[in-house]
């Protein structure tokens, strides 16, 4: 891929067609529309992204995103790949191989409330630290009392009560966005690659549909949002 920055970073998004806690959740509606649309159309919003892939085995979201986005590749993910058991980075490794860039970015399509304004905040982070980090990954704050399967306090003392918000903070790997250097990638098998730096995001705006409960909160979220000057997240 020739031009500029932008053209160079290739947006990588799997989707799976089944889903064992949500069944068909990836194209399942959300607010009149498949969750999938939601992120695609993000992603395409995002001037510094110069291509979308999609690596899906679902003949419903390659027909749907056919459709409704003629300019997003699609990838047939192979049946190697294809078991629930599979991970993320075995799945890139395809994706890479077949679409080459210098830069990635990856992606979830259950991370409807992701806003382009947080994506460009992060490419433009990744691009311009390059030569300390060769990767980029989003997480979300935690300031809780927080507790080990040996009932030992994580990161408080319990002699200590001190306000929450006094705590010291641990970060959440959220998996709304994974920014990874093509050569770093292929050299160590890993998105996180071997220096990654963090980016904090919104938790409302990281919201990640994973459970029954999730999809049914997205609803109401997606609803709020479609109210005149309505926004998510405080970046």
């Amino acid at each position: 891929m020739e031009g500029t920055a932008g053209s160079r970073l290739v947006a990588l998004v799997p989707m799976r067609h089944h889903s064992e806690r949500v069944p068909g959740k990836n194209y399942r509606a959300l607010a009149g529309k498949p969750l999938y649309a939601h992120i695609l159309q993000t992603l395409q919003s995002c001037p510094a992204i110069g291509a979308v892939v999609v690596d899906t085995d679902s003949p419903i979201i390659r027909e749907g995103v056919a459709r409704a986005f003629p300019n997003v590749t699609l990838l047939e993910r192979p049946d190697r790949l294809r078991g629930g058991e599979t991970p993320t980075n075995a799945i890139l490794l395809n994706d890479v191989t077949i679409v080459e860039a210098p830069w990635y970015l990856q992606t979830h399509c259950t991370n409807p409330f992701l806003r382009a304004e947080t994506i460009t905040r992060a490419i433009a982070r990744f691009l311009a630290d390059l030569e300390t980090h060769d990767a980029l990954f989003t997480v979300t704050r935690l300031q809780k009392r927080l507790w080990d399967a040996a009932s030992k306090p994580v990161n408080h003392d319990p002699h200590v009560l001190l306000r929450t918000q006094d705590l010291p903070p641990l970060f959440e790997e959220n998996s709304c966005i994974y920014l990874f250097e093509r050569q770093a990638f292929l050299r160590t098998g890993s998105r996180l690659c071997e220096r990654p730096q963090l980016l904090e995001i919104d938790a409302l705006e990281a919201w990640d549909i994973d459970e029954e409960l999730d999809f049914t909160l997205a609803e109401q979220m997606a609803i709020a949002l479609a109210r005149p000057g309505a926004r998510l997240g405080s970046s």
